[in-house]
């Protein structure tokens, strides 16, 4: 008897807890794109959350224009939570890197629709940097010292340099996420750490380097000088605009159209450059970024246990 209990109160649990699950879907999909429920669009603090959340409204106004829906931008504390709002639908768009994205869709079914492009290229790399007067001219020279990276779900900034540390077998003395790409490097430029490790993009037309160290430019006019690269990572895929599962599919259709209109015109270009370094938008899936997996695999590196 005391069995049959048991068990039936297990049924019944999966049947709750089916129901809560469908029950949340259905909430988050009811009037969707109204002011009440407005499609929420969600950007990682890779950068100043401030003009973060200043080029995502920029964008969100475009969308709501072309599409006649009502979106809300949000900028959470980490690409952890960026990735747990899509799958609790707490986010219903999220301009994810590529390590975020992979772990999305491997924890929540995300799916990539869109990847950006940076001075007519879909990947990037990671570099490792160091202060100039430093006697660190090589990944071995890191040995021992103190490394500032971005954030625990930054493929540039994280994933693939330690990796890179690990499979050589240089051990630093110890690390700590400062939390975007800026922050690393200026962690660097004021001696609070020994290295840095941050996104890398070819310098531009005019030879000007378009790397994180760019960001700091105004602020420390002497960020190039003080601050320079020791090695890079492996080319990465670029990062995304992905969608949370179970979006209506011709309401992520219609969004994704409009995006990719706004990055092809003159106020787009504008607002995503300043957002994160975008030149354009292409369309892309899942498969353009296997390579990152494979890259894993060949580490043993599994993406749901770095965030850990």
């Amino acid at each position: 008897m005391c069995k049959k209990y048991i068990w039936l109160a297990f049924v019944a649990l999966l049947i709750f807890g089916c129901g809560t699950e469908e029950s949340r879907l259905e909430k988050a999909n009811r009037k969707l794109g109204s002011k009440q429920n407005p499609i929420k669009m969600y950007f990682v603090p890779s950068l100043e959350a401030g003009k973060v959340v200043s080029s995502g409204e920029a964008i969100a106004n475009y969308l709501e224009k072309e599409t006649r829906l009502h979106f809300k931008v949000a900028v959470p504390t980490s690409y952890a939570a960026v990735i747990e709002a899509l799958g609790t639908y707490q986010a219903d768009v999220a301009w994810l890197p590529t390590y975020a994205y992979i772990l999305a869709k491997q924890k929540y079914d995300a799916q990539v629709r869109l990847m950006t492009v940076r001075n007519g290229l879909t990947k990037y790399r990671g570099q490792f940097v160091a202060r100039s007067d430093s006697k660190i001219n090589s990944l071995q020279d890191i040995e021992g010292k103190i490394i500032a990276y971005t954030d625990a779900a930054s493929t540039s900034g994280y994933i693939y340099p330690s990796a890179i540390l690990k499979q050589r077998g240089i051990t630093p003395k110890d690390y700590f996420f400062a939390g975007g790409h800026p922050q690393a490097i200026l962690a660097v430029y004021s001696g609070r750490a020994d290295v840095g490790c941050s996104y890398w993009s070819p310098p531009d037309a005019k030879g000007k380097p378009m790397d994180a160290r760019e960001k700091l430019l105004e602020t420390y006019p002497d960020v190039f000088e003080k601050v320079k690269i020791v090695d890079y990572t492996d080319w990465i895929p670029n990062d995304t605009v992905t969608f949370r599962k179970d979006l209506p599919p011709e309401m992520e259709g219609i969004i994704v159209q409009a995006l990719y209109r706004y990055a092809q015109s003159a106020e787009g270009k504008k607002v995503l450059k300043a957002l994160y370094d975008i030149d354009g938008l292409e369309y892309a899936s899942d498969k353009d970024y296997e390579i990152v997996r494979t890259t894993l695999k060949t580490m043993n590196m599994d993406p749901a246990e770095l965030l850990k």
